[in-house]
């Protein structure tokens, strides 16, 4: 079964920023958040594996926090996994 992205993107408040991702990375369909300025800017990519446990997050959560008290507002660009539809067409091999 082969998997396709999916994008979302949002807009939050600074003190939202770090309320949201947390909130993303627990739906666990989430492979990457891109977090970004008013303007477009990447302020930071974080990819996101099955492997990611908490304790790999804790730097993640302060980097954020320091962000948000620096900017106002932010874009976060998600990339979601989904299932890819299947084929309307079956082959069938000969």
């Amino acid at each position: 079964m082969t998997t396709e992205g999916r994008f979302e993107e949002f807009e939050v408040a600074g003190e939202q920023l770090v309320t949201t991702v947390k909130r993303l990375v627990h739906e666990g369909n989430v492979r990457r958040i891109i977090v970004k300025n008013e303007e477009g800017q990447t302020f930071l990519e974080i990819p996101l594996t099955v492997g990611v446990v908490g304790a790999m997050l804790i730097p993640l959560w302060a980097a954020l926090g320091a962000l948000a008290a620096l900017v106002s507002g932010f874009r976060i660009v998600v990339e979601k996994a989904e299932p890819a539809a299947p084929s309307e067409r079956a082959e069938i091999a000969a």
